[in-house]
């Protein structure tokens, strides 16, 4: 360790990978590592890999090329690589790439933390070193997903779906609060199974009031919800409890019944507005934020039509639209790849044009409301915040002239709206 003892972690991909660096990096800096942001600093480098989809694996192997480019100038001693991309093509990584001195799966904290001379804290386990801002947290709530979606990997890589136990989360959740969080975030592949395993029942709603006691606590965001067994208890807890942001992210990835079905989403497209329906009807000002993906192989002219005139009849808060990326062993593979990567982007093109005048219909209307916002920063003239109807990264910016007011980062403020454009809100508070 004497001589080992400067350490890298870089992490891609979802925000699932950033709550599992986190609790390594926690490891580490207990066996009194030394954490580097800058990989040419550190003596180790350790890449907790992405594998989702065809750009996320090659901006992955990129990273561990251009880490061992650094070994072998000498710059550092060791290079892990971890993650996904390690869990689904191990074999295949130590063939192409021997200079990697080991590789490892998913969440093996204990075998990467051993390899560099440490051993695994048992009693901080649970505990992170976070990598957002110390106001907003991820939760991890479960691992792994039991949905047969015919176009996704993440079964292959992330197994089975397992909760966490609500005592364990909680901890977790006190743990972040005396340090100063005050949004949490849940996330998982499938958050609305959480507790099916573990419980034998869908019990967030019950996580979720739990979670909501700890004292800190502002805000509690909804992340990753699978449309097709939505509990009725968690729409519920929406509407009721205070900390609850009134936001949901729930990706259904189309609308077309064909499509739908050959996708294996186990929904229809009357399901899907029958819940969107009941989301809105019960919970007033509901921001709803959903994903599609375009170019799916039996994705005709006629599908991606039915897409856009749902969209615009809709009127979706937030939108992300993803193309379709072939992915092997995965059921959808059998289907090749027949819509070209051009057509595939003019599609992805006119969805997300078609949002952006909704978008900005959408910010209109809150104009002269007032809106609870987080302070994350200042840039030039403006401080920067986010609303309940914006989740971090992904979502739109409420914009705060500077002028005489001094507001702090990591604060919650009311702020009234005066004026916006397609995706951003200008407030004064």
């Amino acid at each position: 360790m004497a001589k080992q003892n400067k350490v890298s972690v870089i992490t891609l991909g979802c925000s699932k990978n950033t709550v599992d660096s986190e609790r390594l990096m926690r490891q580490l800096e207990a066996n009194n590592f030394k954490l580097q942001s800058d990989p040419n600093e550190a003596d180790t480098i350790i890449i907790n890999t992405c594998g989702f989809i065809e750009a996320a694996k090659e901006e992955s192997v990129n990273t561990i090329l251009n880490a061992i480019a650094l070994k072998n100038e000498g710059k550092i001693k060791k290079v892990i690589v971890a993650g996904c991309l390690s869990e689904r093509y191990k074999d295949d990584l130590q063939k192409e790439i021997p200079e990697v001195d080991v590789f490892f799966g998913t969440e093996n904290y204990e075998g990467i933390i051993k390899e560099i001379g440490g051993e695994l804290k048992r009693e901080l386990l649970g505990e992170r070193l976070l990598t957002t801002p110390s106001y907003t947290a991820y939760l991890k709530i479960s691992e792994g997903c039991d949905n047969p979606c015919s176009f996704c990997a993440i079964p292959l890589m992330r197994g089975k779906h397992k909760t966490k136990s609500i005592e364990e989360l909680v901890r977790e959740t006190e743990f972040l609060a005396k340090n100063n969080t005050k949004e949490l975030i849940l996330i998982g592949q499938d958050t609305t199974d959480y507790g099916k395993d573990l419980y034998e029942k869908r019990n967030l709603a019950e996580l979720i009031n739990r979670l909501s006691e700890v004292e800190g606590i502002e805000w509690i965001r909804l992340m990753y919800v699978y449309p097709s067994h939505f509990p009725d208890d968690l729409i519920e807890v929406m509407a009721d409890n205070p900390k609850v942001c009134k936001y949901i992210d729930i990706p259904l990835q189309h609308i077309s019944d064909d499509v739908l079905r050959s996708m294996r989403r186990g929904i229809t497209k009357h399901r899907t507005v029958e819940t969107l329906n009941a989301l809105r009807k019960k919970i007033p000002g509901v921001t709803i934020r959903t994903t599609f993906i375009v170019g799916y192989p039996n994705e005709s002219k006629e599908h991606f039509d039915e897409l856009c005139d749902f969209v615009k009849e809709y009127k979706f808060d937030r939108i992300g639209v993803f193309t379709y990326s072939v992915e092997e062993n995965t059921p959808s593979y059998l289907l090749g790849d027949p819509v070209p990567e051009k057509e595939k982007f003019r599609r992805k093109n006119k969805l997300m044009k078609i949002q952006q005048s909704i978008s900005h219909e959408k910010n209109l209307s809150l104009t002269g409301k007032e809106l609870r916002i987080v302070v994350e920063g200042r840039e030039g003239d403006y401080y920067i915040g986010r609303s309940y109807r914006d989740a971090p990264e992904v979502d739109g910016e409420v914009l705060i002239p500077v002028k005489n007011k001094i507001l702090k980062v990591g604060k919650f403020y009311n702020a009234t709206v005066f004026d916006c454009n397609e995706y951003d809100l200008f407030a004064t508070v």
